[in-house]
């Protein structure tokens, strides 16, 4: 791979994909769908509380019957963009499948540092799991993708009970090594100093033991993704973690199994 010198264009992703606006225009607008849907059926909770701020909140999404389970989904966005509502349809598939799905905001950069959003999560799962039984699924999409392996990371703000409860995380295009970072312009946004870029780094973190994790990438996203997927292979060997690159998928597109129930990514967040 060749040596980056520009670190903006290493994580510009609308640059890179044809009709990347019109498709981030259309995500608010399936996600209004889908939770017009579910409201109607009665199978939706919104703005479930889990903090102090007006972005501490969560939908819930519930299956026909009995769930079989919690899944969690987060919102990428540089850790500085969008919110959970924008993304309301990545649950359609788990749903579907009988899975109870959160779909969480969380208080963005720079009004939060990365390190306050990682705790956003760990208390925005918290509150969730106390509303659904059986094992918990996560997942996340580039910052969120992020956000789910400090999740399963050892410094963990989950507590033992929750920990005991996780079956299977699924971190999409997530940015794993903070560090690069610092080197764009986003740092005047993300504020992120070496001493956090340490610590809020999986690549930089052990995992938790016997944890089951994929690490998911599109094979049309920028090099600097692949790169950091593939990072955690050795970073965190010692859980065997699996790595798929998806073809013909970039990083706006990568997300798109997630409302097909039968898509391998459904399948491999949920274990089946």
């Amino acid at each position: 791979m060749e040596q980056i010198t520009d670190w903006d264009d290493a994580y510009a992703n609308r640059a890179y994909i044809k009709d990347a606006n019109t498709i981030v225009d259309q995500w608010p607008v399936d996600a209004k769908a889908f939770r017009d849907e579910l409201g109607q059926s009665g199978r939706m909770r919104a703005d479930i509380p889990y903090g102090p701020h007006a972005r501490n909140r969560l939908d819930l999404f519930l299956p026909e019957g009995k769930p079989k389970g919690l899944a969690v989904v987060v919102h990428g966005g540089y850790w500085m963009l969008f919110d959970g509502k924008t993304f309301s349809h990545l649950a359609k598939g788990a749903v579907e499948q009988g899975f109870a799905v959160a779909v969480p905001s969380y208080v963005l950069c720079p009004e939060a540092r990365i390190t306050d959003i990682t705790r956003q999560i760990g208390d925005a799962i918290s509150v969730a799991a106390k509303e659904v039984d059986g094992p918990i699924h996560l997942t996340g999409h580039s910052a969120g993708g992020h956000l789910v392996s400090r999740m399963v990371s050892a410094t963990s703000p989950l507590s033992s009970d929750l920990r005991s409860r996780l079956r299977k995380t699924v971190s999409i295009s997530g940015v794993h090594d903070l560090r690069p970072l610092m080197n764009t312009k986003m740092i005047e946004t993300l504020k992120l100093d070496a001493v956090e870029a340490k610590h809020e780094s999986p690549a930089l973190l052990s995992p938790l033991d016997g944890i089951d994790i994929t690490f998911w990438v599109g094979a049309d996203e920028r090099p600097e993704f692949v790169r950091q997927t593939r990072l955690m292979r050795d970073a965190w060997s010692g859980v065997a973690p699996e790595i798929v690159v998806e073809p013909a998928k970039h990083h706006f597109s990568v997300i798109e199994g997630l409302t097909d129930r039968n898509h391998a990514l459904v399948r491999s967040l949920l274990a089946l």
